[in-house]
């Protein structure tokens, strides 16, 4: 701003005023510093003259755990779109469900003074963020709860889903049924195990270790857990993924084979409708889910000061597949 005033032949204050579009300035002025500024590169400092001033960033950051999954695609373009609405710049960052890399990238995000964060955690102890909330910023946790730090948090109804997809294989006459998760360690495949279990108990249908199978980190590994325990005397007559990646690859094995066993699956995916194959899927309105927890962070930041909530968005089960 000094090298501004210095060019335009003007005081500091007057480009000040100018730049921060202050009543009140003569015309020939404004276009003096407004020429200087091109003339020169000049950028107005946002950040500095936020923590000058006191006032909000006008930017949010929202912490996903992988950019190129189509679910986190979409809740980030969501989360864009009502970050623009409020005249306000997202920062996204991705933490590879690294709980490290989480904790260093939201401590990042908080020194640049986000006016507010959307986190999809990949640890379980957030109480690292609570001076932070204490100081002022809000957060809102989506698709998982944090740990150790009261926060709005934005939900699925996992475990109900999980239970009406087993209950509908159960329903049409399976006993034996293959159920496929990524890891236990993760939130939302505790709940859709759960789900599972209560679905089994509830019909008396007992739950067999031998049946699960965990750490199926893609349609490949999927694929092949699928071809193991179809390859073992009594194999199931019906199998419930816990993931669309997980259920790829248990619809390429099934097809392979020309397999009649049923599929459930977690999660509805574009092409789902094309499946050569009758299945089922849980499915629930992403969008939804991105829209609600940018929402409630854009109310938090306005300075709504009621109790942190937690909100659950409902499942459905849904038919798809060619022959459905």
């Amino acid at each position: 701003m000094v090298d501004v005033a210095r060019r335009a032949g003007v005081s500091l204050k007057t480009v000040s005023r100018v730049i921060n579009n202050a009543p009140h300035v003569q015309q020939q002025l404004v276009d003096r510093v407004l020429a200087a500024a091109t003339e020169l590169g000049f950028r107005r400092n946002h950040l500095a003259s936020s923590l000058r001033s006191g006032q909000a960033t006008a930017t949010v950051g929202l912490l996903i755990e992988d950019i190129a999954n189509p679910f986190y695609a979409t809740i980030a373009g969501v989360v864009a779109e009502v970050a623009r609405q409020h005249d306000t710049l997202l920062i996204i960052a991705s933490s590879e469900e690294d709980a490290e890399r989480e904790e260093r990238l939201l401590r990042d995000l908080c020194s640049r003074r986000v006016d507010g964060l959307i986190v999809v955690p990949a640890g379980y102890d957030h109480a690292f963020l609570r001076p932070e909330v204490e100081l002022g910023t809000p957060v809102v946790f989506l698709d998982r709860p944090a740990g150790g730090l009261l926060a709005d948090t934005v939900l699925l109804d996992n475990r109900g889903g999980a239970r009406a997809g087993v209950q509908r294989l159960i329903e049409a006459g399976h006993r034996r049924i293959g159920i496929l998760l990524d890891s236990i360690g993760v939130y939302t495949m505790r709940e859709r195990l759960d789900g599972a279990q209560d679905a089994l108990a509830a019909a008396g249908v007992g739950y067999e270790t031998r049946l699960v199978r965990d750490g199926i980190r893609d349609p490949v590994g999927a694929a092949a857990a699928v071809a193991d325990m179809l390859d073992r005397p009594d194999p199931p007559t019906g199998f419930f993924s816990l993931n669309n990646r997980i259920t790829l690859g248990v619809v390429e094995e099934l097809w392979r084979r020309r397999s009649d066993a049923a599929l459930v699956g977690f999660d509805d995916f574009e092409v789902a409708h094309l499946v050569p194959r009758p299945l089922t899927v849980i499915a629930y309105d992403t969008r939804a889910l991105a829209r609600t927890a940018a929402e409630l962070l854009f109310q938090r930041v306005s300075g709504n000061p009621s109790w942190p909530r937690t909100i659950v968005l409902p499942t459905e089960l849904v038919e798809r597949g060619t022959a459905a």
